[in-house]
């Protein structure tokens, strides 16, 4: 563990042995999209058993991962501190951040104190509901408004993610729930990009707007403007890969935002960073870039299949709780759905 980890936890130990610390409050769900659209609307269905057992296939690296670690803390002897010391030390090295354990370990010690509990072997269910508690914010479904006007949907983030590919699986998804697509190739930098999604078009047997020359902003424009014509249920707009720390790529992505803008008065109406669970803790990062440079509505988290690092969304909850709309549970063109986060806590720690 980081030497600066043990200090703060030595640290931590001390000002518990003082006094009790008060308990910090559950993060507030968020207020986004609060205000957009107040007509009913339309919720996306989730999948029933079968995805649950899906989502517990993909989730198997990071349940292995943690349940190994974690057969010490639930494998019974008397409830301690030093038993508090060894869960704490698996949260942090589970990806969960630093702040989320001191959340976590603050709720389940409460919950133990509540309850009565006495046995290791009885901290499973204190944690697996500390745990809910926290991620539960985040689950928010993406929902569609009743109306003629296309639904935008602004998709960004690093090189890699797994953009394209979620783009070709939400044309799936939306094609299920009855709608029609039409896909924006803005990526315009990366060689294959275009082939890319065009592939995923023919798969789906949707149009795709794309561009030999010109930037990102003018096929977005384009795309929106299309979909008008057409009458169009929903754009998907693909942009190019880029890090937060490229300054002059991040005033482009807002050019984007902006031109999106004049195609349609309140579009785009949603803006998803795509994060690459394998990255871990650097996932809070780019959270705060992308959302302070675009002000996201949403995330999509892709590749929690190839990957031990589930307790990322810990950290996200706990840092910057955007609304996660959806997961990536596998290659599968059906392995991309909605985040539910007690079927995301039973996966993990059953």
């Amino acid at each position: 563990m980081p030497r600066c980890c043990l200090k703060q936890r030595k640290r931590r130990k001390k000002q518990r042995n003082k006094s009790k610390r008060q308990k910090k409050p559950l993060p507030k769900p968020s207020a986004r999209l609060s205000g957009k659209f107040k007509k009913p609307l339309q919720q996306l269905k989730n999948t029933s058993s079968v995805g649950a057992a899906r989502l517990k296939q993909g989730l198997t690296k990071s349940r292995d991962k943690m349940a190994k670690s974690l057969a010490g803390v639930f494998g019974g002897g008397q409830i301690d501190e030093d038993l508090y010391e060894e869960l704490e030390t698996v949260l942090i090295t589970s990806d969960m951040g630093m702040e989320a354990t001191e959340y976590l370990m603050k709720d389940v010690r409460d919950r133990v104190s509540l309850k009565g509990l006495k046995d290791g072997n009885e901290l499973r269910g204190a944690l697996k509901e500390a745990l809910y508690d926290l991620i539960k914010p985040l689950e928010k479904p993406l929902v569609l408004p009743e109306t003629k006007e296309p639904f935008v949907i602004m998709l960004a983030g690093i090189n890699g993610a797994g953009k394209t590919t979620s783009i070709g699986k939400l044309a799936k998804y939306f094609q299920a729930q009855g709608k029609s697509v039409l896909l924006a190739a803005g990526d315009t930098f990366r060689a294959a990009a275009r082939e890319q999604l065009q592939a995923w078009g023919e798969r789906n047997n949707v149009t795709v707007i794309s561009q030999t020359t010109g930037d990102s902003a003018a096929v977005c424009f384009d795309a929106v403007q299309a979909a008008k014509a057409r009458g169009i249920d929903i754009v998907l707009a693909d942009t190019a890969g880029r890090l937060p720390t490229q300054l002059h790529l991040m005033e482009e992505i807002k050019k984007v935002k902006r031109v999106l803008q004049k195609a349609m008065p309140d579009a785009p109406h949603e803006i998803i960073v795509v994060l690459d669970a394998n990255i871990g803790q650097n996932a809070v990062n780019q959270v705060k870039a992308f959302d302070d440079a675009l002000g996201l509505t949403g995330l999509i988290v892709t590749k929690l299949d190839g990957t031990a690092k589930g307790g990322i969304l810990a950290a996200l909850a706990s840092d910057r709780p955007v609304p996660v709309r959806y997961i990536g549970v596998g290659e599968g063109i059906d392995d991309l759905r909605p985040f539910d986060a007690r079927a995301f806590v039973d996966a993990l720690l059953d």
